[in-house]
């Protein structure tokens, strides 16, 4: 039953479902799928309405790599739709888990998976370099094979050799509109999945598809603007945004304002590949509309919307 007007987009990594540095199988995937879930349950349960944006990294990374191995056999697809393959499969996962949570609790509430496109632009110079860490941690000489292949190889957040795609940053939404719709009836829709495959409108053709993978933090918040959503709740592997990140004396901040986030993102301190883009996701999610963003670790999620753990980030008039 919805018993608020009040709109809710949380975002879970893709790390949360099959945590970095293992080969998680689809069965440990789904249960850490179904582990990750508590924060949404209780947040259907209060009545919120509520999309979900999930990652995709080390998922799209085995599907890369299964690309590789059967190339010989099948032919392989392409980044793009690879991504849309694994928001259809995450997106499973995701709904199934929620479903079979909700009705032990005999809460009323229908969840379905939408495949969105997420709007870029076909100049954008990210295209042309790869950043974005995807798949599994790379031995150096696995590291060196793909080198020798011509792929990218960089380090991630933790220094760890990862595979690198490009990753443009995400302007719309193609199905806005139809998501909106169906969250406005009370059903809890998974969208935007691995940030949605990303995709650019040509001059004759209409909606072309790009070889790369969409940031789904910066997703959500267009996400979560378009729904015209109260709070965005980013779920992930660190507590809180910290201060003097990486150091000895790095400790967690509770409460940012915009103008507090914008001047720590100018220090460049955070990782570009992990914290810096979900705090620019709250920036422009605050910016865009949005009342609060809120960054958390997973298993925080509502201590987090509490205001007793995680960081929350507000306007700067709040």
């Amino acid at each position: 039953m919805i018993t608020t007007t009040n709109t809710i987009v949380v975002a879970l990594g893709g790390n949360a479902l099959a945590p970095a540095g293992a080969r998680a199988t689809v069965y440990d995937q789904f249960r850490h799928t179904r582990e990750s879930l508590e924060a949404v349950v209780k947040l259907a349960a209060e009545g919120w309405r509520i999309a979900i944006v999930h990652g995709n990294g080390p998922q799209v990374g085995d599907a890369l790599e299964r690309n590789e191995l059967a190339r010989q056999s099948v032919e392989p697809l392409p980044l793009g739709v690879l991504v849309a393959g694994t928001a259809g499969w995450i997106g499973y996962m995701i709904q199934q888990s929620l479903q079979n949570a909700l009705r032990r609790l005999d809460i009323d509430r229908r969840v379905l998976t939408v495949i969105t496109q997420s709007v870029v632009a076909s100049d954008d110079p990210r295209l042309s370099e790869p950043s974005k860490p995807i798949g599994n941690v790379l031995t150096e000489a696995a590291a060196e094979e793909l080198r020798r292949r011509g792929v990218a190889v960089g380090s991630d957040s933790l220094g760890r050799l990862r595979r690198l795609v490009p990753s443009p940053t995400p302007i719309d939404i193609v199905e806005a509109e139809v998501v909106k719709q169906l969250v406005g009836e009370g059903k809890i829709v998974i969208a935007a999945g691995g940030g949605g495959p990303p995709v650019y409108r040509g001059p004759a053709s209409g909606w072309e598809g790009v070889d790369a993978v969409v940031d789904k933090d910066r997703t959500a918040a267009i996400l979560g603007n378009c729904l015209g959503a109260d709070t965005l709740l980013v779920l992930t592997n660190v507590s809180a945004v910290h201060r003097d990140w990486g150091t000895d004396a790095a400790t967690p901040i509770p409460r940012m304002t915009v103008s507090e986030a914008k001047a720590m993102l100018a220090t460049g301190t955070l990782p570009a590949g992990s914290m810096a883009p979900k705090l620019e996701a709250a920036v422009s999610f605050i910016e865009g509309g949005g009342r609060r963003a809120v960054i958390a670790n997973l298993d925080e999620g509502v201590s987090a919307l509490n205001g007793e753990t995680g960081t929350t980030i507000v306007g700067d008039t709040e």
